[in-house]
């Protein structure tokens, strides 16, 4: 009789505490973060209404790994709206790009949570190839067309350049600075054309819109797909010096607990995922994140004030 009061005594505790433990594990999944919900802006590199179908699977991917807290996210209409949306707390993660993230933590004290890897480009090659070679920096390019007249960066006086927003790391600031540094200053002595996504400087080139333009490397293989001779039809003029890849940004006021999570959450999604890292390849042709710190961006700030004194 003692042995069976004993043994129930046993599998009651054991029971008892199974489902404590279950309820626990449960908790802790659901309070990964303390936030509500979490807002994440992307800018768009391609054209905005692609990139909006291409990133919302994120949201799923996201919410999962943050214990089913609501994720949305969305695509901006440039890199000032995301700046501007995490100063007033709209958007809390965003995907910024080295001189928008400069500017959103001199204005807003933002913070740079992670910043992504991707393979080298081969330029030897010439064919938009990668290396097997991971690295957190990347160069942006000015492409010509394979036939065209401009063979040196001179030739780039009156003509025509396809350049994204004036806050575009490899679209406008750092082969501005460069060219200026060869004594070619395109903002007094070019045609500056503004147009929405790498891929359409790419393809502003192939359709004879604009002679050149102002690319990340290699851009081109965005348009690749439906242009498969873009590596003929096309060339590489000239190249920057390296800039730091893209952040992902968090806003101010985000505790530090769910800073953590946040990065942990978003490292499982980009760097293990298999949805999430062809999401992350697609959209930006990144291979994954990695840890980072403001000062990586220094080099980004010394070019905001060259580019400050090109007239």
């Amino acid at each position: 009789m003692l042995k069976k009061m004993l043994l129930g005594t046993a599998m009651t505790l054991a029971a008892t505490a199974t489902a404590g433990v279950v309820t626990s594990t449960s908790a802790d999944a659901a309070s990964k973060v303390d936030m509500k919900e979490v807002n994440v802006q992307f800018v768009p590199s391609s054209q905005a209404d692609k990139m909006e179908a291409k990133t919302k699977p994120l949201e799923k991917l996201l919410s999962k790994e943050l214990g089913g807290v609501p994720v949305h996210v969305s695509v901006s209409t440039d890199y000032n709206t995301v700046v501007e949306a995490m100063g007033s707390k709209k958007v809390d993660l965003g995907f910024l790009p080295p001189d928008p993230y400069v500017h959103a933590n001199d204005k807003y004290g933002v913070k740079p949570l992670l910043q992504s890897e991707r393979y080298d480009i081969n330029d030897k090659k010439g064919d938009g190839s990668s290396t097997d070679k991971l690295v957190d920096s990347y160069r942006a390019m000015v492409v010509v067309k394979d036939d065209s007249k401009i063979k040196d960066v001179k030739d780039l006086k009156g003509k025509s350049i396809a350049v994204q927003g004036t806050t575009s790391d490899a679209g406008y600031i750092f082969p501005i600075v460069d060219l200026k540094k060869d004594g070619v200053n395109v903002i007094k002595d070019s045609k500056l054309v503004t147009v929405k996504g790498h891929d359409q400087g790419v393809m502003s080139v192939l359709n004879g819109d604009t002679d050149a333009a102002f690319i990340f490397n290699d851009a081109r293989n965005l348009v690749k797909k439906d242009n498969k001779d873009v590596f003929k039809k096309t060339r590489a003029l000239t190249y920057t010096e390296e800039i730091p890849n893209d952040t992902i940004s968090v806003r101010k006021g985000v505790s530090k607990h769910d800073q953590e999570a946040l990065k942990k959450a978003l490292k499982t999604v980009a760097n293990d995922d298999k949805e999430g890292k062809k999401i992350m390849h697609d959209v930006y042709t990144w291979e994954g994140v990695t840890d980072t710190k403001d000062s990586n961006f220094d080099k980004v700030r010394d070019y905001q004030k060259k580019l400050e004194d090109i007239k």
